[in-house]
């Protein structure tokens, strides 16, 4: 019972930041972000939004401080839509995953193109 509670908020905290990145984060740091999943915690306490972001090194880190700089409001943002007693703290972390899929893909690809 516990997991689905988690679960559906993980869920819910998904689809609120992604709107919120959507429509009300302003900031210019902020580049292309996707939201590939969010862990919370077993007491509800914490969340982990884990997010890929499209472009350099360089503005990978930037929309990272964006991001951190925007907690607050995020927070608050969420705590005004969910109702929940507790809202979690939520922390951002980089997932390179798609980055990483991306790259072997376009191994693959210049693996096909080669003349044997």
């Amino acid at each position: 019972m516990r997991n689905l509670r988690r679960e559906r908020l993980g869920t819910l905290i998904r689809e609120e930041v992604s709107l919120i990145f959507e429509k009300e984060l302003k900031d210019p740091r902020v580049g292309f972000v996707t939201i590939t999943r969010v862990e919370v915690s077993q007491d509800c306490r914490f969340a982990k939004v884990f997010i890929s972001v499209l472009g350099s090194e360089e503005e990978i880190k930037e929309t990272m401080e964006g991001l951190n700089h925007a907690l607050g409001f995020i927070r608050s943002r969420i705590a005004q839509r969910l109702e929940l007693r507790y809202v979690p703290t939520i922390a951002f972390e980089y997932d390179s995953s798609l980055a990483k899929s991306a790259r072997v893909q376009e191994i693959l690809k210049s693996l096909e193109e080669k003349p044997e």
